[in-house]
């Protein structure tokens, strides 16, 4: 998707989730998130600017091109699902919420980048 002369990832600028990915391990060790959420995050963003084959929650894919803003949203909405599950571990559920956290943001459901 472009904007003018920008292409978009979801609602952000391609630059600006570019940028989001490089500064996530500075930003999580500051936060104190696990290895894992910031394996999610890492694995959302990675997807989501199109350099990864498939979803990383889903595994849904082939894309040959950034997702678009409805195939982000499902990704979002199947961490939920992932993270709600009561027989989950926290390790995985570490990582479907850094997933989520990314996505979302990409999405513009949240002012802030994980």
């Amino acid at each position: 998707m472009r904007q003018g002369n920008e292409p978009r990832v979801g609602t952000r600028a391609y630059a600006d989730v570019e940028l989001a990915q490089k500064q996530l391990g500075a930003r999580e060790v500051e936060r104190g998130r696990s290895p894992q959420f910031c394996s999610g995050a890492s694995a959302a963003y990675h997807w989501a600017l199109g350099r990864a084959d498939r979803a990383p929650v889903t595994g849904a894919g082939d894309a040959e091109s950034v997702p678009d803003l409805q195939v982000l949203t499902a990704e979002v909405d199947a961490a939920v699902v992932q993270m709600e599950d009561p027989t989950g571990r926290p390790g995985p559920r570490d990582y479907n919420r850094g997933v989520h956290d990314a996505l979302a943001w990409v999405c513009g459901h949240s002012d802030e980048a994980p």
